[in-house]
């Protein structure tokens, strides 16, 4: 915990779950004493992943060093393991950070850039396993903090994230003040959340759903390993 101004940092790029980054914009936005942009490449559009359109206020040049740096997921991220702008700007953050954090597959781009090796963390749970082609220790865990990184699950994972992140940043008080304020008292409709309560004809329609994409983000993961071999992350 500290008392000084926070400047917080959420990477955007294309083809990003819109919900892994701005549901923990929404907690982190309303921290006290900080400031919490939207940083991304440029400072053009960025197109969410079911086409929602989101403006980042800083770009990785005209960004400040970070207290706290957020990585989210989505579809987007396969082909941003190969970004080596985006790997450039993580490692630089990460140096100067206190906080380095992800929500869902946010988590593989960390670990492209060898910012979680040796670490705990999580992931979606239909990515855990690339995950674990990292020197990562893979924890299926909603959310997973371990020294000054903190990693959350799958996409709506980043709310439980956020006011964690945020107990941390400001003390449990804070959290639980602007959770009562957000009514954040979660009771999902269907008990389907997780495969490890949801029906099994269920799960095996989610992973046949995802199939294809699934495929690209494993070569995409593999690959990120082979690049960081040959620069010697």
């Amino acid at each position: 915990m500290t008392d000084t101004h926070l400047k917080i940092g959420i990477v955007l790029f294309d083809g990003v779950t819109s919900l892994d980054a701005l549901a923990p914009f929404e907690v982190l936005a309303r921290t006290p004493d900080s400031t919490c942009d939207l940083v991304a490449e440029t400072t053009g559009t960025i197109h969410g992943d079911t086409g929602l359109i989101l403006t980042p206020n800083q770009s990785f040049a005209s960004a400040p060093q970070y207290d706290v740096i957020m990585v989210p997921g989505g579809p987007g991220q396969n082909e941003a393991m190969s970004n080596d702008a985006l790997m450039d700007f993580l490692r630089k953050q990460a140096a100067g950070a206190q906080w380095v954090t992800s929500v869902c597959t946010g988590s593989l781009l960390l670990a492209a850039a060898g910012l979680l090796d040796g670490y705990r963390a999580t992931s979606h749970w239909l990515s855990l396993d690339y995950l674990r082609l990292f020197p990562v220790e893979v924890v299926p865990d909603r959310v997973v903090i371990d020294r000054n990184r903190v990693t959350g699950g799958g996409v709506t994972s980043g709310l439980d994230f956020a006011f964690v992140l945020l107990s941390l940043l400001r003390g449990e008080e804070t959290a639980r003040r602007l959770q009562l304020l957000m009514e954040y008292d979660p009771a999902p409709p269907f008990r389907s959340g997780h495969p490890s309560v949801a029906p099994a004809d269920t799960v095996e329609a989610v992973r046949v759903m995802a199939a294809g994409m699934l495929v690209k983000r494993e070569a995409a993961a593999r690959a990120a390993v082979l690049r960081r071999d040959a620069v010697g992350v």
